[in-house]
């Protein structure tokens, strides 16, 4: 299985990523955002977290305008998997890749800590390594975390099953307590939480494990 990890100005994760994908037993090479293709026969996109752009305008619309975006979204739209965590969900949102924004937490605060989130599915790739119920304890680090997306796509949402993790306290005031979502065709993820930072022992926990395992495992096998 084969991995790419794209790298914008501002990005601090990014690594953090391609070593979770890389334990996980992956392949996994590093693209700039100013390269105009992605790796042949790549199977996963992860967008990473960290402040593209120096989070100016709105965070992630920058980083959203890079010539790689362009061949992230038809990667998606070709049935290729992604997964964006943090900044890489707003990167996500604002391509159009996945529905609703990511608003200014309700506190007005930044917030850096491990949070509790519920599995709500087990139908996908990324989380099929869990139980749908199951809690989970992954960090958060984030200004702009707060999900909105209007009724219907909630709606939407709820019905489709597409809501893969929810804050069991809510730390920012999403809409339904959402903390990750899955596209239509459940092969690409955004979420706020980094299970990449926990999926080490020496992080402190390794609830994000699974996460990796599943995917690498499902892709490989594919």
């Amino acid at each position: 299985m084969k991995a790419a990890v794209v790298v914008f100005p501002g990005s601090n994760c990014d690594r953090d990523l391609a070593v979770a994908f890389r334990n996980a037993g992956a392949d996994v090479e590093m693209v700039w955002h100013k390269d105009t293709e992605l790796p042949a026969g790549v199977d996963m996109v992860g967008v990473p977290g960290g402040f593209s752009f120096g989070d100016y305008l709105r965070c992630g619309a920058i980083a959203a305008n890079s010539p790689i975006c362009k061949a992230v979204k038809a990667h998606a739209e070709q049935g290729g998997y992604v997964f964006g965590v943090c900044n890489g969900f707003q990167v996500l949102t604002e391509t159009g890749i996945l529905p609703g924004a990511l608003l200014r937490n309700a506190g007005l605060k930044y917030i850096c800590k491990t949070v509790g989130l519920e599995v709500e599915t087990s139908q996908s790739a990324f989380t099929e390594g869990y139980n749908a119920g199951d809690v989970i304890d992954i960090p958060i680090a984030h200004h702009d975390g707060n999900y909105f997306a209007d009724d219907s796509t909630l709606n939407a949402l709820e019905g489709d099953d597409r809501i893969a993790f929810r804050y069991t306290d809510n730390p920012n005031g999403s809409r339904h307590d959402i903390a990750g979502i899955l596209s239509e065709n459940r092969r690409v993820l955004g979420m706020m939480p980094h299970p990449e930072r926990a999926a080490d022992s020496g992080h402190g926990g390794t609830d994000g494990q699974a996460l990796f395992r599943a995917v690498v495992g499902q892709l490989t096998s594919a």
